[in-house]
């Protein structure tokens, strides 16, 4: 059944700004003091929104990766795979809707007759949902976005990517080791592309006593898709 929710379309948006950028850009004059009291109306309707749509989707597991990966890299049939692998454990895949590993784990899970979720996000160079998307929710808002991906995902599974990729893993790992979300497993695909910074992070942060050992045992490093999705299952199965 695919969901009508189109109150918030994400998008290029006229003049190169969006809406997170109108709320937190701070200079120019005044008018936000006047402004900002409304927008909490509208940040509050995509709360109110996103929390009726996903209320009874039930195992969900968010699948991140780069909107970049072309449809010829190993990381796509890979997404493709975890997304068809998860929904045929009983998990909705939720990703951020867009092109590239997202597109790939959405095809995978709505191939293999699942719940494909997209959470999309108004940016100035995005436009639509990929085309295997059967639940689309679109947000103006990035922390509301992030919200829905942390209360409706039972476990993260997280393939190469850039910037927006690593942000999901590291808020996930703050959110959990700071005990603000219940901890859920956090599974890294692709071996090659995320060694050096688990290494990294072992030999720098952990050695500098800047972290502690538990919150590298957060993270699962894997190339295994059935490793990968059996983690989920553990999770769900033990919950």
């Amino acid at each position: 059944m695919r969901n009508t929710f189109n109150g918030m379309r994400p998008g290029p948006t006229p003049d190169g700004e969006t809406t997170d950028q109108r709320l937190l850009d701070s200079r120019g004059p005044s008018d936000w003091v006047h402004t900002d009291p409304w927008r909490v109306l509208k940040i509050q309707a995509e709360f109110v929104e996103g929390f009726n749509e996903l209320a009874e989707l039930g195992p969900a597991v968010a699948v991140f990766g780069s909107a970049r990966t072309p449809v010829d890299d190993p990381a796509y049939a890979m997404a493709e795979e975890v997304g068809g692998a998860l929904a045929r454990a009983g998990f909705a895949v939720v990703t951020g809707g867009g092109p590239g590993a997202m597109e790939a784990a959405n095809k995978g899970a709505l191939q293999a007759g699942g719940t494909s979720v997209g959470l999309g996000i108004e940016l100035p160079w995005e436009a639509d949902l990929n085309d295997h998307v059967n639940v689309p929710l679109n947000f103006r808002y990035f922390f509301v976005r992030k919200t829905m991906f942390v209360k409706y995902s039972q476990g993260y599974i997280v393939l190469p990517g850039g910037l927006g990729t690593m942000d999901e893993l590291f808020e996930a790992m703050t959110l959990a080791q700071t005990g603000k979300i219940t901890q859920f497993p956090i599974v890294l695909m692709g071996v090659r592309h995320w060694e050096g910074l688990v290494g990294w992070m072992r030999d720098t942060m952990l050695a500098d006593k800047r972290i502690n050992e538990s919150d590298l045992d957060m993270l699962t490093l894997t190339d295994d898709v059935d490793e990968a999705v059996e983690l989920m299952v553990k999770a769900r199965d033990s919950s």
